[in-house]
């Protein structure tokens, strides 16, 4: 059963201006980890949202697959919850009917890429179904700072390419290759890449891992220890649009194929 329920939502487009002395104030630009002041006052009215800047993208539709940062803390003591700035991956937020909560749609969808977004609500408003998270209760006010990425089809993909699949003759020895050659943006270390990737075993060459079953592109960052260091090897340099063949040695061999659909360069 869901503990969240269908509300009002307060639209405001305010950049930090306080309603009643119970509004967030929000600091920092898009891409880096925001700075929240939250006031010493009872949260008012919830939930709600506030657009704290909007982007130049594309916006986001339904059926889209939304990629976003996002910090969580708490209202009480603006005590840190979650946050993917700590250098971990974006968020994907798979809006295909599944059980996503109504504010997070609410917050996400409509929104032009480069969007930075506030949520105030409680933990069953804001964070979706039961059970709550450990260490939080329904009714604890949490406040939610988005950047949207971006939103992307669930089956996109290389315009006018079919699906990536593992070459017959790669190994986990060889080296990486271009499959493709894109035009786009070059990809750059420290930035996020959003893929669309499939992932074999080896020797058994069976495919153990697909963002098109986990239903849709990822983002992740390009930073040593936050992806395999195969993959920051053979990104680097790549421009959006390219395909490339990415053997990862080790203990657990693994070959890849990445497609690689955007670079998010602004962090």
């Amino acid at each position: 059963m869901r503990l969240f329920w269908p509300a009002l939502l307060m639209l405001a487009t305010s950049c930090g201006v306080a309603e009643d002395g119970t509004q967030p104030v929000v600091t920092g630009t898009f891409g880096s980890r925001p700075i929240v002041a939250i006031p010493r006052g009872k949260p008012g009215r919830m939930p709600r949202i506030t657009v704290l800047s909007v982007g130049s993208g594309r916006r986001t539709v339904p059926g889209d697959v939304v990629l976003a940062d996002v910090d969580i803390r708490r209202w009480s003591g603006n005590r840190p919850y979650s946050s993917t700035y700590d250098g971990n991956q974006p968020t994907t937020v798979v809006f295909d009917g599944r059980r996503v909560a109504d504010t997070w749609r609410q917050s996400l969808i409509g929104r032009p890429a480069g969007s930075r977004i506030m949520l105030v609500g409680t933990a069953a408003e804001a964070l979706g179904p039961n059970p709550a998270p450990a260490g939080l209760s329904p009714t604890d006010t949490l406040v939610l700072v988005f950047d949207i990425l971006g939103g992307y089809p669930a089956d996109a993909r290389l315009v006018g390419r079919t699906l990536p699949v593992i070459p017959a003759d790669l190994t986990p020895s060889a080296p990486p290759r271009t499959i493709i050659d894109g035009s786009g943006r070059e990809v750059v270390a420290g930035a996020k890449v959003v893929v669309q990737y499939v992932a074999a075993a080896w020797p058994s060459r069976t495919v153990v891992d697909s963002s098109y079953r986990r239903g849709g592109p990822s983002a992740f960052t390009l930073r040593r220890g936050q992806v395999p260091a195969a993959w920051l090897d053979a990104l680097v340099g790549q421009r959006v649009g390219s395909r490339v063949a990415v053997p990862s040695p080790g203990e657990n061999p693994r070959l890849y194929v990445i497609d690689v659909l955007d670079t998010i360069t602004h962090v």
